[in-house]
Formats: C-alpha cells, sequence, structure tokens
C-alpha cells in the first residue's frame, strides 16, 4: 500500500497569522510549526529564484524525520527558457543547495507557463534530462555554471529523484504526452482549479494531487463534501487502481502497482483556507 502525505503549497502567508498561526508565533518557527501538522509541504520560493544551501539546512532541521518538501523547479527553466537549452539552468537549480534536503527531498515540480504549447521533442529532451536519483543530480549539478557563487551537493546517501510536470496548455492534453510522461517515469499534476483543464491521467508510480480552488483560483473553499469525494478518489490512487469516473484523455492502462504513494497540496491559500482544508482531509483519511 502506498502512503498518502497531505500539505500545503508554501508557508510564508502573513494573512494566516491569527487564523493557522499564532498571533504570537515567530515568523522563523512557521515551519516547525507546519512540520508538527503536516508530513509535506510545498516549496514555492524556489520558482522565483535559487536558493542558497543554509536555507535548505535550516528547512531541513526545522521538520520532524519523515518529513517531505516538495520542490518546485525554477521559473527559469520552465518559463523564461521553456525548458529548451536548458543544461546550465538545470545544473545551478541542483547545485544551489537543493540536494542539502537529502532524504527529505520529495517530487520536483515542474509547473509550466500557460502560454506554452505542447512540443513533443522538446518535452521529450526536457525529461530526459532530469535526473532521477542524487547520484546523478549531482552529476548534474557539478556542471553549474559561475553565477552561481554558493553551491553545495548534499549527503552522500542514495535515493531516488520523482518529477512531476504540471501542464496548463490544453496542447498537453493528447496521447502522446501521456506517453512520453510515462516513458519518463514523470508524474502528470493532477491539477485541479476553474482556471486550467483538469485531468487524472495516471504515467508514474506516485500520484501528485494540487488543489488550487474550486471556483475561484486561490480564493475558494472546497468543503466538506467535496472533501470527502477527494478522500474516495485519493483512496482509490494510493490502492493502484483508480476512480471508475476518472478523468482520462486516453485508453492506455494506468502503470500497475499494488499501491501508490499520493502527495496532496492544498493551494487555496486566501482566506487561510489551504492549512484548514489540508487539516480536515488528513482527519478523513485517518477516519476511513
Amino acid at each position: 500500500m502506498g502512503r498518502i502525505r497531505v500539505g500545503i503549497s508554501g508557508w510564508n502567508y502573513p494573512h494566516w497569522r491569527g487564523a493557522f498561526y499564532p498571533e504570537s508565533l515567530r515568523r522563523r518557527d512557521e515551519l516547525a510549526f507546519v512540520g508538527e501538522r503536516f508530513d509535506t509541504v510545498e516549496v514555492n520560493s524556489t520558482f522565483y529564484r535559487l536558493g542558497k544551501p543554509d536555507t535548505f539546512r535550516r528547512w531541513y532541521g526545522s521538520v520532524p524525520a519523515g518529513f517531505v518538501f516538495a520542490v518546485k523547479g525554477g521559473r527559469f527553466v520552465t518559463h523564461n527558457k521553456k525548458l529548451a537549452g536548458v543544461d546550465a539552468a538545470l545544473a545551478n537549480f541542483f547545485a544551489s543547495g537543493v540536494l542539502e534536503l537529502g532524504e527529505k527531498l520529495g517530487p520536483i515540480l515542474w509547473q509550466l507557463p500557460d502560454s506554452l504549447r505542447f512540443d513533443s521533442a522538446r518535452v521529450e529532451a526536457f525529461l530526459a534530462m532530469l535526473p532521477r536519483s542524487t547520484p546523478a543530480a549531482v552529476e548534474l549539478a557539478r556542471r553549474h555554471d559561475q553565477r552561481l557563487r554558493e553551491v553545495a551537493y548534499g549527503p552522500e546517501a542514495k535515493h531516488r529523484i520523482r518529477h512531476v510536470i504540471e501542464v496548463r496548455h490544453k496542447s498537453f492534453l493528447c496521447r502522446e504526452m501521456v506517453a512520453i510522461a510515462r516513458r519518463h517515469g514523470t508524474a502528470l499534476a493532477f491539477s485541479h482549479s476553474a482556471a486550467w483543464p483538469y485531468v487524472e491521467e495516471v504515467t508514474a508510480g506516485f500520484v501528485y494531487l494540487r488543489l488550487h480552488g474550486p471556483a475561484q483560483l486561490y480564493a475558494s473553499r472546497y468543503g466538506t463534501d467535496e472533501l470527502r469525494r477527494w478522500r474516495a478518489r485519493i483512496a482509490r490512487w494510493q490502492q493502484g487502481t483508480e476512480p471508475s469516473d476518472a478523468i482520462r484523455i486516453t485508453d492506455l492502462h494506468s502503470p500497475a502497482r499494488k499501491g501508490r504513494d499520493v502527495y496532496v497540496y492544498f493551494d487555496n491559500d486566501q482566506h487561510s483556507f489551504a492549512p484548514r482544508e489540508a487539516g480536515y482531509l488528513q482527519t478523513l483519511l485517518r477516519e476511513a
């Protein structure tokens, strides 16, 4: 049986103070507070800029054993370079300190812009470049360029690295994209919102679900009934099967598994919906 992890997308939200974070909580203690309540979190800051080794080390020490960070890949790779000619950019990303998270490094999310159209050769080449283990990531990281002043390659322990790609243009919703993702063991994010296309095409040995808000992007809640529906779907994915009404774009059989890990992240951060609903979903899963 796979493991279900439920968390939030980011944790540095001033408007959560008083609603989720106690008023007296120091800002530097917010991640530790999150680590006491969830077993995973999605790191947003790495999407906007490269991190620093000391930052990743501090994060590692702020959360308990068994906690996992899902890390967003840099927008310089996905939005500026649009996945092409990214050798140095990928090396810089992995050399910047992300490997300092060690065994607490979870899936890496590559979020594509909604203006980027599907190009099979470009996507295939990009996914082929991504390292699938920490030794492969270190080998890539050592090719960083001189613009990166602080580098770190993490501990020597070896473990796998999972990758997720979140597509936001409807041209990606095709059989060829699914086939490419499966060839490279990359998960297509199940990205639920009112703004982007949503599919439930299982392309890897795990599932990655992002809940951005059902009606208004980042600013609407799911509510009790809807979260119960999500609980049932998550349970099916965890068991290695699929919901009977799965939203598919192909008739391909999903990769066979006796169980799958499922990562769930709430990104409806406004009005503190994300931590509240993540907590409630955890309760529903425990009851089940």
